[in-house]
């Protein structure tokens, strides 16, 4: 996910005022801004990339496709409630049962597994805070995709905290301990032009011959 800035004058109140937690939803709901809101502070998200949208799109369909009609993946804009003040907008949401109770309209209470897309203006935020914020709301599984480190870290949740279930790179196979059966190659992933092309991949993560 892009690095953020603040929005200082964003509150229904004036740029004086704390924003509270229903000045940001009632912010989010009349906007089609990306926004996240961390405990009085509004930060814009900003715009993605292409590549970072091919793949976040190349991913989706991947996550959709295995889950089908009885789970739900979704991307962004829609808000995470991480707690009383906090809300966050992962790049991917999954959940693997479509009627689960934490699939709000306004917003999601929780999630099986969220994906972001790292930024190259601010790394920290997807490795560091989105972190903690996710073990925080006990969602079993991050993936954090990094196209200029090349990598796709999946973590799994131990307690409460997140340890690493693996590191892929290029010519690896990422996997879920989530999803089961899941897996997205890591060269087509981080490549939009070659892994957008139907006879580089099929939508149930196997690779073609």
């Amino acid at each position: 996910m892009a690095a953020p800035h603040h929005l200082a004058d964003t509150s229904p109140l004036g740029a004086d005022s704390y924003p509270t937690e229903i000045d940001y939803l009632r912010l989010t709901d009349r906007c089609n801004r990306l926004l996240e809101f961390a405990d009085g502070r509004i930060e814009e998200l900003r715009e993605p990339t292409d590549s970072h949208q091919s793949i976040l799109m190349l991913l989706f369909r991947l996550f959709d496709q295995h889950v089908g009609e009885r789970g739900v993946a979704l991307v962004a804009p829609l808000r995470i409630r991480i707690r009383e003040g906090r809300y966050r907008e992962p790049d991917l949401l999954l959940l693997r049962d479509a009627n689960d109770s934490r699939r709000q309209d306004r917003y999601w209470l929780g999630a099986d597994l969220v994906v972001e897309v790292v930024s190259r203006d601010d790394p920290e935020r997807d490795y560091v805070q989105k972190r903690h914020d996710y073990a925080d709301l006990r969602i079993p599984e991050y993936w954090i995709v990094d196209p200029q480190a090349e990598t796709i870290t999946v973590l799994t949740l131990d307690g409460d905290r997140y340890v690493d279930h693996g590191v892929f790179r290029p010519g690896d196979v990422a996997s879920s301990t989530t999803l089961r059966g899941f897996r997205a190659p890591v060269s087509d992933t981080l490549s939009p032009a070659r892994g957008a092309a139907d006879d580089h991949i099929d939508f149930v993560g196997r690779t073609r011959g």
